[in-house]
């Protein structure tokens, strides 16, 4: 999945034997290195969305004694299909490098279809831009959950 770009889900069954957390202690969910934006559930319970470190959340109260399931959805960026879609013929006329770095990249001339509010036509290509972002030997960037995932306790103290 190279060029992907949208939502992956992560999904995982686990048995849980550990004890009670005891008073003042809680159990979190570490799951580690998440490039892009996290849409957690434990148990079919929604968690929240993680988007930014640290990627930790509180599972005390969703988390149960015996067969569990851990469903983690990350959304990614663009940058993969765009660096994809530019191995594909080109749809539209860019800018070439030059002295003028604002027009090096910018798109030529708009299509018709946009100028009219219309769908992009079908085609190879999945993106529409009006500015070159990436070319199609650009460094591809890591994305998803990377980890590793996993459960930490902590103490809770007041201050």
């Amino acid at each position: 999945m190279k060029h992907f770009s949208g939502t992956a889900t992560y999904s995982s069954r686990f048995r849980w034997d550990a004890q009670e957390p005891g008073a003042g202690r809680r159990l979190y969910l570490d799951p580690g290195r998440v490039d892009g934006i996290a849409e957690v559930r434990l148990n079919d319970r929604d968690l929240g969305v993680l988007w930014k470190p640290p990627f930790h959340l509180d599972v005390t109260e969703a988390v149960r004694a015996g067969e569990n399931h851990l469903e983690v959805r990350v959304t990614n960026l663009w940058i993969a299909r765009l660096i994809g879609d530019e191995r594909l013929p080109a749809e539209n006329g860019y800018g070439e490098p030059g002295p003028g770095l604002m027009t090096a990249r910018a798109i030529k001339r708009l299509p018709g279809w946009f100028l009219k509010g219309q769908p992009k036509p079908p085609g190879g290509r999945i993106t529409f831009t009006t500015w070159r972002h990436h070319g199609k030997n650009s460094p591809l960037v890591e994305s998803g959950l990377i980890g590793p995932v996993q459960f930490q306790w902590a103490a809770v103290r007041e201050l």
